[in-house]
């Protein structure tokens, strides 16, 4: 059985009415393209949340040819108030609130496993932190994805969330998904210099510990099973075969034993 529901709130600085705007209309301009956060990355270009209640909550893969995964179905919709859609890829129901503040606006979002349902992707809690740097910005940017860089760096560390949190104090990294708080640890934290990622990750097995892993590049390429093919011919070992976690990926060491991963390139990567 999943777990039952998630929440979170974060506080962003525009009113009530701009922050359900923000969050719905400009869904695809705060959405970060990370290579886990969508059901297909190698084949989404966009997101989207049709209007009113029976809109749709879309993840966008051909816009001529309406190819899209349809995420979920509105079934509250009150501007500048509350949002609910119920979910079409998993059992759960997804409600979020805009409250007034005196700075601007507190969103609030719960998901939650609905009356006899077993499957909870309780992703909406991380994923809301991107609204705030978007709400800051908005007003003055060209409304564009985030769109990350075709090469990450993936960093493993004892403690991830300490490392992400002295990184940002110390080395001025930023973060478009937010820092853990003390006492968060996630399994997955992304951190930004420009639109390059930063991930970091907890140290596990041997191999990591005895310091012949402590960090990974993570390449994305136009065409990973040629690719993949391309490298098991010119002499690369082998770690993991092409993986599909939303996103495609397989890993391999180079000549002196460090792994790669190559995962498959977005069609709005550049």
């Amino acid at each position: 059985m999943s777990e039952q529901s998630a929440s979170a709130a974060v506080d962003v600085a525009v009113d009530p009415m701009t922050a359900f705007t923000a969050f719905t209309d400009e869904i695809d301009c705060w959405w970060v393209r990370g290579p886990i956060n969508f059901f297909d990355s190698a084949r989404a270009v966009a997101m989207r949340i049709e209007p009113g209640v029976g809109g749709r909550v879309l993840e966008i893969y051909d816009e001529e040819r309406e190819e899209a995964l349809e995420l979920g179905r509105i079934t509250t919709w009150e501007p500048g108030v509350r949002l609910t859609y119920r979910s079409l890829v998993d059992d759960t129901e997804v409600d979020v609130r805009f409250e007034s503040t005196d700075g601007g606006t507190r969103v609030r979002i719960t998901q939650a496993l609905v009356p006899g349902g077993e499957k909870a992707l309780l992703f909406w809690p991380n994923v809301v932190r991107w609204l705030v740097p978007w709400c800051s910005e908005r007003d003055r940017t060209e409304p564009t994805p985030r769109e990350i860089a075709p090469l990450s760096i993936a960093l493993h560390y004892e403690e991830p969330a300490a490392a992400a949190r002295w990184l940002v104090r110390v080395f001025q990294l930023d973060s478009w998904s937010g820092i853990p708080a003390e006492g968060e640890e996630p399994s997955w934290i992304e951190l930004h210099h420009g639109n390059v990622a930063i991930l970091l990750f907890p140290i596990e097995g041997d191999r990591a510990r005895n310091g012949t892993i402590t960090d990974m590049p993570w390449a994305y390429v136009d065409d990973l099973d040629r690719h993949h093919a391309h490298a098991k011919d010119a002499g690369a070992t082998n770690v993991s075969e092409i993986q599909q976690h939303g996103y495609r990926a397989y890993t391999a060491e180079d000549l002196e034993g460090r792994r790669w991963t190559f995962a498959q390139a977005r069609p709005t990567m550049a």
